[in-house]
């Protein structure tokens, strides 16, 4: 019996569908009739039997009713809460996929977004360890009214509430051990956050300042971006959002000096400290808004021989700052992101014109089982283009650098 797609879709329908793509952000899509269907949890060959939650103009949502046919790419999840919690997408995909699938969606944003050939993106560095990899979790604590008990875990993926837990596979086990132990200690009451971490070895790191989540791919990290520089040529680095002096303090060797900034002062604190414990003497950590310090900053060495290195938050480098570094024109943009969607936008920016051109992204799976991936994205100056450009101090603000305060 054929089924009639030309008739709208409503809410509670339940629908055949084949999955043919998996977009960035984890939801498998596929086509009833003309119309795309969003349906998390899914991989590119299964055909599903999906129950429809969200009915707009050019797409629908639904959710897995059961699988009538599934992927060869599946795998069984290792975690008894996937599906339910929102920590994970592709655990029921195995790990060969998922490279090759964030591969294809960094490509593809890059091709969209960022307007650049899909074969910039190079093919995505694999973890060694695909589970147990996380050395920083945070969870919450909720009041479970019906059951009438504190409820401890993630939120969940399609709602607000959180999911009651006593492990998490792609957590380091350390970590669970740390799980266990709240739930015997219990936080007073629902709406509290607790964050668990293991520190990091050789590096001081505050208890609220940043540090890359996932040590077993450190070392691919720091060689993408190592080997970027070096091709570079570059003389003198400027670490923008430096954190605790992670890049600034592992590349130093490469440059004769290098200068790092960050508005959260422990991180600072804690940098001065780190260039210590790793004998590196080139160089210094400044307290300051990055955006507000850039000119004075890169003011400090000759343009044509230095080399900014950007690992800002999620939401990328502000506009104002993308502008600053296409008047002062550096030598080299090495760009970290963990948001290829950003990524793409702040690059498309920053080579307008033919200023920059990008020689490579490289994406590394610093977060499996994820929809996240990390990038070091490799843009070079268009040297036929920095002919007859300002010098560095010529094109940046008069602006003195801000002393740190004291204390």
């Amino acid at each position: 019996m054929s089924v009639d797609t030309s008739a709208p879709l409503a809410t509670g329908q339940r629908v055949s569908v084949r999955i043919h793509d998996v977009a960035f952000g984890g939801d498998g899509v596929g086509k009833y009739g003309e119309l795309i269907v969003f349906v998390p949890f899914t991989a590119v060959g299964d055909e599903v039997e999906v129950e429809i939650s969200e009915v707009k103009k050019n797409f629908a949502r639904g959710k897995i009713a059961r699988v009538l046919s599934p992927s060869p790419d599946r795998a069984t999840p290792e975690c008894p809460y996937f599906g339910e919690c929102g920590g994970c997408q592709y655990q029921h995909l195995n790990y060969e996929t998922q490279l090759q699938l964030k591969g294809k969606q960094v490509a593809d944003l890059f091709e969209r977004i960022g307007k650049f050939p899909r074969d910039v993106v190079r093919p995505v560095i694999g973890c060694p360890q695909p589970y147990h990899y996380r050395n920083r979790i945070m969870i919450r604590s909720q009041w479970n009214k019906p059951e009438q008990k504190l409820n401890i875990g993630y939120l969940r993926w399609d709602c607000g509430l959180v999911v009651d837990i006593n492990q998490c596979p792609i957590a380091e086990p350390a970590l669970n051990k740390e799980i266990l132990r709240v739930r015997e200690n219990p936080p007073p009451k629902g709406g509290l956050k607790v964050v668990l971490r293991i520190p990091a070895e050789d590096w001081d790191v505050p208890p609220d300042s940043f540090f890359q989540n996932n040590f077993f791919l450190l070392p691919k990290l720091i060689e993408t971006a190592r080997a970027a520089l070096v091709a570079g040529g570059a003389k003198y680095l400027v670490d923008v959002y430096c954190g605790v002096g992670f890049f600034g303090i592992s590349l130093g060797d490469v440059v004769e000096k290098f200068i790092g900034v960050e508005v959260d002062k422990p991180a600072i604190k804690a940098a001065k400290n780190n260039a210590l414990r790793h004998h590196r003497s080139n160089g210094e950590f400044v307290l300051g808004d990055a955006q507000e310090l850039l000119p004075s900053l890169l003011q400090r060495f000759p343009a044509r021989e230095t080399a900014v290195i950007l690992d800002p938050p999620r939401a990328g480098v502000p506009k104002s700052a993308v502008e600053q570094l296409r008047e002062v024109r550096p030598k080299q943009v090495i760009y970290v992101s963990c948001h290829p969607a950003t990524l793409a936008r702040d690059l498309n920016l920053l080579c307008a014109d033919g200023v920059f051109e990008l020689h490579g992204v490289t994406p590394l799976d610093m977060f499996p089982q994820t929809q996240h991936v990390e990038c070091v994205a490799d843009l070079r100056l268009n040297e036929s283009r920095a002919e007859g450009a300002a010098t560095s101090t010529q094109a940046a603000s008069p602006m003195e650098l801000h002393p740190e305060p004291a204390g």
